[in-house]
């Protein structure tokens, strides 16, 4: 054990990577980076740290900022439940008036499980709390050839028991950072780096030449089609958007007017459809005509459980056309003001652009 974590600090001295949030002992910004790096590549995070932090130096300064300002700075990120939670932990922080320095207060954090937990402990406080995310399953995995599967109640606690036994007692922080840049520059999920792994002489699954089936997972996740058919209901200055309240994807971030379906339709299957006469009858715009598709092509966005297929029809409307039932009239020049997801953010790029339009 001690020769495993000693191999790995030293390989990480040479090989480790260099990022903002190693850089700091302050806990509120290791959360940050923490949350940010949940489901997102340390590449896509870097700059969404470094904007996040230098608009919200400290969780004081996010506790009272507008919460729509807080979720225009997550944009793109995706899982936008990480941010509410931010947001609403700040706010209890606040109340209390310093950050927590023990696992069982940092862990009743909104948002805050085990992993998230012992690596704000371990890295603002040095504590002895080993941490257990993708990286370092596939690492222990690996090298001990262990056929429980990650996503089981058994595997979880097993990979938690051995994650800390087998950690560094004397410096658990670079132990942990260690661990994890091995997974993600070396162990990597497909096509392992094996001959520049320091663990390699001592790898089951290497020496096995079975890297590619480990880690072991019982359970394959179903992903839904789901089939959204907007409308764009604009003219040359203002546009109607709303806040996504129900509980689904993107809740909190705004959208434009919806219409789903079951199936996929065709455009003309679409345009004759019940409910679309359902919409426009809902929404007052029954005497409107509605126009082809606005994009050549619709746009596929994928989540971790869901496929969206959208396309994207428009209805112009008069220059003095105030009321739409349900929707909130804004000014395209101002849309950037509005978070909305990845998906309408690429609708917007594309089509005001195509339309020398500009928000």
């Amino acid at each position: 054990m001690d020769n495993f974590s000693s191999r790995l600090i030293e390989w990480y001295k040479k090989n480790g990577r260099d990022l903002p949030w190693r850089q700091t002992c302050d806990p509120y910004k290791i959360w940050i980076s923490e949350v940010i790096l949940q489901q997102t590549r340390v590449a896509q995070g870097y700059e969404y740290y470094l904007k996040f932090i230098h608009r919200f130096p400290d969780f004081q300064t996010l506790a009272v900022a507008d919460e729509d300002e807080v979720m225009r700075y997550w944009q793109g990120l995706g899982y936008y439940s990480r941010a509410r939670n931010l947001h609403e932990a700040a706010r209890s922080l606040s109340r209390l008036g310093h950050f927590p320095d023990t696992y069982r207060d940092v862990r009743a954090l909104k948002g805050v499980g085990d992993y998230t937990a012992a690596a704000i402990c371990s890295f603002a406080y040095n504590q002895l709390h080993a941490v257990v995310d993708g990286n370092v399953y596939r690492v222990l995995s690996r090298y001990y050839a262990i056929e429980e599967p990650i996503d089981s109640s058994e595997g979880k606690k097993m990979f938690a028991t051995l994650a800390q036994e087998i950690m560094s007692k004397d410096f658990p922080a670079v132990y942990n950072q260690a661990i994890m840049d091995l997974g993600a520059l070396v162990c990597t999920p497909v096509s392992p780096r094996c001959e520049d792994c320091p663990l390699a002489d001592a790898c089951l699954a290497y020496h096995r030449k079975q890297c590619s089936a480990f880690p072991v997972k019982k359970k394959k996740v179903k992903v839904t089609d789901r089939f959204f058919h907007y409308i764009y209901i604009y003219n040359s200055i203002s546009t109607f958007i709303c806040k996504r309240q129900h509980a689904d994807i993107w809740r909190n971030l705004y959208d434009l007017p919806l219409v789903e379906s079951r199936k996929p339709m065709t455009e003309v299957e679409f345009l004759h459809s019940k409910e679309l006469d359902a919409f426009r009858k809902e929404t007052g715009l029954d005497n409107l005509s509605i126009e082809m598709e606005l994009l050549e092509k619709g746009l596929k966005h994928v989540l971790s459980h869901q496929r969206i297929h959208a396309s994207f029809y428009g209805i112009r409307v008069p220059e003095g056309f105030e009321n739409l039932t349900g929707y909130q009239r804004v000014n395209i020049a101002e849309l950037h003001n509005f978070p909305v997801s990845r998906l309408i953010n690429q609708f917007f790029s594309v089509f005001l652009a195509t339309n020398n339009l500009k928000r």
